[in-house]
């Protein structure tokens, strides 16, 4: 599975077309679908916490040049991968 099929199968597994349901479940098959979602936990938490994509958009350049920043995003998509593996059982079988 190349990266583009990778991304559309999470978003039709996660995503629903509707307003505000968007995260059906924290179980993934596979310890990569888990850090993927832990990605997309990160940008949804963003997004609703500033739902003006022209201002999101704007401070991205503030962000994405300071490393003390990314570090900090990366922190936070640590959590959640730490929670979407204790939800999964750390897929262990």
């Amino acid at each position: 599975m190349d990266t583009i099929d990778f991304i559309v199968h999470l978003t039709i597994k996660y995503i629903v077309m509707s307003n505000d349901t968007w995260l059906l479940s924290l179980q993934t098959e596979t310890p990569q679908e888990g850090f993927e979602l832990a990605i997309k936990l990160s940008r949804m938490g963003v997004k609703y916490t500033q739902p003006d994509m022209e201002v999101l958009k704007k401070l991205r350049t503030d962000y994405a040049n300071n490393a003390s920043n990314l570090t900090a995003a990366s922190s936070v998509v640590a959590m959640h991968f730490q929670t979407v593996s204790a939800a999964n059982n750390y897929w262990k079988k």
